[in-house]
């Protein structure tokens, strides 16, 4: 390798790639997961500091590797506990990771690309446009700061990582390798060893990639619906166009029967008021929902500034969910988390507002912990 030559950057490799990386440099296939160890259960970035290694191999790799996360610019504090963390990848563009604590839980938000290509047009994510996909690193690496940070900082809602969902900003599905190589990440005991029940796939219904997903992974799954029927779900979720309600529920059905354990799908439904969240919507949804084994996740539309929706009423979503339990489906109200800092579903946009200077929940990156 020249001195011009980049070096290998080793966060985002799960163990498979790592010891082929070792072998490759004339190393032991061990060395994987005492390096995997050291970067994902210590978060430790500098090889030096790697003592089951030997000098020569530390020095070797300071030459050759390197592991780099995406910078933290910002991180927000929400009143209810729910953190933010604004970061920057390559390229200039930011993302943003939130941590939601509740109970025993402290589940992290995840994105998978800088912006959205999908422009549903109830998220803020798909008003700013596609950037690009990020890395397996820049994808796991939102798991090493969040981790890092709560280690750093126990406070009263802080606690490990127990749940992730890859419900950030972006459609996983359009970013898919790097996006198995950071969940294999997160599921291994070299990096985070999160359960496959714990860690969520969100998709807006890619349904080639879906069927590609069962072949390499085994994960919980939550499709984005929003809406009983096509004509209703193409103005939402333009997605649908290509891949409507019908070969998405085939896909799913696909899915399931590859687990092979008794499973179901997370169905996720953002009720806007006078758009889908009448009483004849939730009875159509009973019905179009019959054949498919899942629970429904009602999503209360979360406010932002590029859009002219409203968040439906407490009595409209209670009633909507008293008609789906009525009919035998397990039903719940997703709670508003972090909206005082634009952290909650739907409202993330990966750029630091001007409020975010005046906002003193914010605090720069350089005085956590």
């Amino acid at each position: 390798m020249t001195d011009s030559a980049p070096k290998v950057n080793l966060l985002g490799m799960p163990i498979e790639k790592l010891e082929a990386f070792f072998l490759s440099i004339g190393e032991k296939s061990f060395r994987a997961k005492q390096v995997m160890k050291w970067i994902h259960h210590f978060g430790v970035s500098d090889f030096n500091d790697m003592t089951d290694l030997g000098k020569a191999l530390r020095q070797k790799l300071s030459d050759i590797a390197e592991i780099r996360g995406p910078e933290v610019v910002y991180e927000g504090i929400s009143k209810d506990g729910t953190r933010k963390w604004l970061v920057k990848v390559e390229g200039g563009s930011s993302v943003e990771t939130v941590l939601i604590p509740e109970g025993n839980r402290a589940t992290l938000c995840v994105s998978s690309q800088a912006g959205c290509i999908l422009d549903c047009s109830f998220c803020s994510t798909g008003k700013q446009g596609f950037n690009r996909n990020l890395t397996a690193a820049e994808i796991i690496g939102q798991v090493w700061i969040a981790s890092q940070a709560v280690t750093k900082k126990q406070g009263a809602n802080d606690q490990a990582i127990t749940n992730v969902v890859m419900m950030g900003m972006g459609e996983p599905l359009l970013n898919f390798d790097n996006v198995v190589d950071a969940i294999h990440i997160m599921m291994q005991d070299w990096g985070y060893g999160i359960s496959k029940r714990r860690v969520t796939l969100s998709t807006a219904g890619v349904v080639p990639a879906l069927d590609q997903l069962r072949e390499v992974l085994d994960i919980s799954l939550a499709i984005s619906l929003h809406a009983p029927n096509d004509e209703l779900r193409n103005q939402l979720v333009p997605l649908n166009k290509k891949y409507p309600i019908k070969e998405l529920f085939a896909a799913c059905h696909r899915y399931l029967e590859v687990m092979g354990e008794r499973r179901v799908i997370t169905v996720e439904y953002t009720l806007i008021s006078g758009v889908n969240d009448r009483p004849e919507h939730a009875r159509e949804l009973v019905k179009v929902l019959r054949e498919l084994p899942c629970k429904v996740n009602l999503i209360p539309f979360n406010p932002f500034s590029l859009s002219d929706y409203k968040r439906s009423s407490r009595n409209a979503v209670k009633a909507f969910q008293d008609i789906l339990i009525a009919a035998g489906y397990t039903a719940t109200i997703r709670s508003t988390r972090g909206d005082d800092i634009d952290a909650a579903c739907g409202q993330l946009v990966g750029q630091v507002e001007d409020r975010t200077r005046r906002n003193s929940r914010y605090i720069d990156a350089a005085n956590i912990g």
